[in-house]
């Protein structure tokens, strides 16, 4: 039987051994948990100390493959279903539409709809659009959503010439600018301070960057940095939408944390003002966005600014092999920095696999043959494409790869090129299912389907969709894999709902559209790897992992090579299974080879030896309790606590069996003859008051105190349905009561 008030530990055997791989493989339409604690199931201790954490601050270390995602749904929707938290007053922010859509499709799924689940620009533009006209009046400026066109009408009002590759890199400094929140008469020393190295002189920077101001404000328009700035400034200023703002949404969970600018951190500040209901949730480890003014200082900084937080650590790694785990791990082990101080050493939880396969290559078009080879030879031997990926370093090296594979004849997709519910053919698709679901009665393209899976391949038949691939690739190749992943959504649907219609498969559709939660397109990935970030594959192919490209050729300084090394261990932690590590020893066919391999596979590839000498403990998992008594800057609120049952433990969400602090069904414990006293004597108060009995107090709140007997006024407070105002009116003669005194009197006084 569990302790008082604690919640029961699943049995060992529930979470081990590969039963929590549900971290990152879902099923695809599960059922919702039937109870609050259901939702607690399958989860890991550290996982589970983070679900049930409901007060802030909270801080979550999440190494890869950890499942940090599943830990902090499951913990609003624990909150939610067990009635301590209310769903419109938790706001979860993250920073992709993808990772947002995906943390609601979660919370859907276990029983939590209604949370809001944004990034920072979705909700702050929200929250501007709606306060605009009481905060400033008007209608709000239009939001842009490329800003190079406006930059080249700025160097051109500057009469400064800028080639395509000049405008993205100004464009970048601009932006990075105002995430930092540095105006224009600050840029030189500011960016002279962060180290960076400008694309242009410093002042001509300046220069253009104020130009850019001013050619927004002369057409009325804001980008999505001005978004921010303007929440921020609208926040400060107008303390009343402040507050009606705090009013709605009291407790915040922030993903990826390390990735969090100034001005987001601002932000956030702002929301929360002086209360800490605040989970984070991140890994210093994968910070690879610092030159977009992403810093990992405010996760690491946060048990500084709130000595009282709960730290919980997850490093049971549920996505990779103990091979994978190990190379990962090793190459941390030998990174420097702040970062690297607060390193999570990954504890593998799946049985061991294929150690990773370095391959050296005397070119790059050779690196690229070898890789499409390989790969031709796992999807033979039955590796579904999807299940694929080719990472490499800059966008500039997919051509190479896109050529190889299309000559082995292996379907591939880009990773951030468009999305696939933008697609030409899917946007079609959709238009075809939805006119089907209306007036399917009356298409002899269904007379013959018998059942939801026969009905869309009708469908998608007249849109170009066949039962067997086209040859070749190209882009009726790419059209065919995104009906085809249609089509393979539908028999899941249709497996995981008995009975559901085409008009149900619509709204599946339409919701996952909104969410950007795409079906899976049998295609190898192709990717950078910074957009493979959130991402996972049984079989990954890192590619160019060499000197110049890894790291890259400008990073110079300490920090951006420590960044580098982190990005390369982000594209590790990608592989579930398979790992294969290359590099070219030149970049053409005849050149000279003088290319070797990255710095950072030192010491962990086959016949190397290391060059830093450095090789730390990492952080082990587990959890760290605040200072007793400590509440860092901000006071904190009275906190609720999910009530328990004191006979099985079980979290209880009835009001009736809240105040009983059992179930209804469990054995009471109640000393019959104290309940009788205890109810002549509410009888008596009630006579002398003139009001009902239970005005004085409900049945449910006798048989509570009748049940625990208390021994002081501390002990009787802590029983629901007592409350202060009762507490000083009645304490006394419950207590009296409760100690067996049979001379008590009426004592009510108004």
């Amino acid at each position: 039987m569990p302790a008082c008030g604690q919640p029961a530990l699943p049995s060992r055997a529930t979470w081990q051994h590969g039963r929590v791989t549900a971290a990152t493989h879902s099923t695809l339409f599960p059922q919702v948990p039937d109870s609050a604690d259901a939702v607690l199931e399958g989860l890991d201790p550290e996982q589970r100390e983070v679900a049930t954490a409901l007060h802030g601050p909270v801080c979550v270390l999440a190494g890869a493959g950890t499942g940090k995602t599943r830990a902090i749904t499951h913990r609003i929707a624990y909150g939610v279903r067990a009635g301590i938290l209310h769903p419109s007053s938790v706001l979860a922010v993250t920073f992709t539409n993808r990772a947002a859509g995906e943390m609601r499709g979660r919370l859907r799924q276990l029983g939590a709809a209604g949370v809001q689940a944004r990034t920072f620009h979705s909700a702050a533009l929200r929250q501007l659009q709606y306060f605009w006209p009481k905060a400033v009046g008007g209608s709000m400026p239009r939001l842009v959503d490329r800003k190079i066109q406006l930059v080249a009408d700025a160097a051109a009002a500057c009469r400064i010439r800028l080639d395509r590759g000049e405008l993205r890199d100004v464009t970048a400094e601009i932006e990075w600018s105002k995430v930092t929140q540095t105006v224009p008469a600050d840029y030189a020393p500011a960016a002279a301070k962060a180290g960076r190295e400008s694309p242009r002189d410093p002042a001509e920077i300046a220069q253009l960057y104020a130009a850019y101001e001013d050619v927004k404000r002369e057409r009325s328009v804001i980008d999505f940095e001005d978004v921010l700035l303007l929440t921020v400034a609208v926040l400060q200023d107008r303390h009343d939408i402040a507050e009606q703002i705090r009013a709605q949404y009291q407790h915040f969970v922030v993903d990826e944390y390390q990735d969090v600018s100034p001005l987001q951190q601002r932000l956030l500040e702002l929301w929360l003002g002086e209360r800490d209901s605040l989970c984070v949730v991140g890994d210093a480890s994968q910070t690879i966005y610092s030159f977009t003014g992403a810093t990992p200082d405010h996760l690491l900084d946060f048990r500084t600014r709130h000595p009282g937080a709960t730290v919980v650590k997850l490093v049971r790694d549920y996505r990779s092999t103990p091979q994978v785990v190990h190379l990962a791990n090793g190459l941390l082990a030998q990174a420097r920095g702040r970062a690297a101080d607060h390193r999570l050493e990954l504890v593998s939880q799946r049985a061991a696999g294929p150690e990773p396969v370095y391959t050296e290559y005397t070119d790059e078009p050779a690196e690229a043959e070898g890789a499409a080879r390989r790969i031709r030879e796992l999807i033979d031997s039955g590796v579904p494409a999807s299940e694929i990926a080719v990472l490499f370093r800059t966008n500039a090296q997919s051509e190479t790869y896109e050529q190889a594979l299309a000559d082995a004849a292996v379907p591939y997709q880009l990773r951030g090129a468009e999305r696939f519910f933008d697609r030409p053919e899917v946007r079609k698709a959709g238009i075809a299912l939805r006119g089907a679901a209306r007036f399917g009665g009356n298409d002899s393209l269904l007379d013959d389907a018998v059942d939801l899976p026969s009905q869309v391949r009708a469908v998608l038949s007249g849109e170009g969709w066949t039962p067997q691939p086209p040859a070749g690739s190209g882009a009726v190749r790419e059209r065919w894999e995104s009906l085809a992943a249609l089509v393979n959504l539908a028999q899941d649907f249709a497996a995981a709902k008995p009975g559901a219609t085409l008009a149900d498969l619509v709204a599946e559709l339409d919701e996952r559209a909104n969410a950007q939660h795409a079906p899976t397109v049998q295609g190898v990935t192709l990717a950078s790897l910074h957009s493979a970030k959130g991402l996972e594959w049984d079989v990954v192919f890192l590619v160019g992992v060499a000197e110049g490209m890894m790291p890259i050729t400008y990073a110079k300084t300490d920090e951006q090579i420590e960044e580098e090394r982190r990005l390369l261990y982000v594209g590790v932690t990608r592989a579930r299974e398979h790992l294969h590590v290359s590099w070219a020893l030149s970049r053409s066919p005849g050149g000279r080879p003088n290319r070797r391999p990255s710095r950072f596979l030192d010491g962990l590839r086959p016949g190397s030896t290391t060059t830093t000498g450095r090789a730390t403990a990492g952080g082990a998992g587990g959890i760290e309790r605040g200072i007793p008594g400590t509440r860092g800057s901000a006071p904190r609120r009275a906190q609720r606590v999910p009530a328990r049952c004191r006979v099985c433990g079980r979290t209880l969400t009835d009001p009736g069996e809240m105040k009983l602090m059992r179930c209804d069904d469990c054995p009471s414990d109640m000393n019959e003859g104290l309940y009788e006293r205890l109810r002549e004597w509410r009888a008596d108060q009630a006579r002398s008051s003139g009001q009902p009995a239970f005005c004085v107090f409900t049945d449910r709140t006798l048989m509570a105190i009748a049940e625990s007997a208390p021994d002081d006024e501390r002990e009787l407070a802590r029983i629901p349905g007592v409350g202060m105002r009762k507490l000083t009116r009645y304490g006394a003669d419950v207590l009296a009561i409760c100690a067996g005194q049979s001379d008590v009197e009426s004592t009510d006084q108004d």
